[in-house]
């Protein structure tokens, strides 16, 4: 499922509170973005359409709750950056991190256990 990245940020907000009105999504929201209501109300639209977010009718107004699991969000999108720029290996990632020196002390122990965890029958 590809989700833009202002799909994204409601998305985000919705994994973090659910269900939300498309008003209290924008008043969670509208902080971090200079958006409208009536942007707000097309990516949800958008979500819904893709099936990303269900809607259950409330009186007058729309609950919103997410139906796509952060979790299989992020191994999507992990897998996309993976595939795209590093030809689906994750070494390359390892270390073009490395060589632009991003990986922290902390980082490289965490790697090493992981490997170490993995090389485990």
């Amino acid at each position: 499922m590809s989700i833009s990245e202002a799909e994204a940020k409601v998305m985000e907000a919705l994994w973090a509170q659910a269900p939300q009105s498309a008003e209290d999504l924008f008043a969670r929201i509208s902080g971090e973005q200079d958006w409208q209501l009536s942007t707000l109300k097309t990516l949800l639209g958008r979500l819904l359409a893709k099936g990303a977010i269900s809607a259950d009718k409330d009186g007058r107004r729309y609950l919103y709750r997410p139906v796509l699991e952060r979790s299989q969000y992020l191994a999507e999108q992990s897998q996309s950056l993976v595939d795209r720029l590093f030809s689906g290996r994750l070494a390359p990632l390892v270390a073009h991190f490395s060589a632009q020196r991003s990986l922290k002390p902390d980082d490289v122990a965490e790697l090493k256990a992981l490997i170490k965890q993995l090389e485990q029958p």
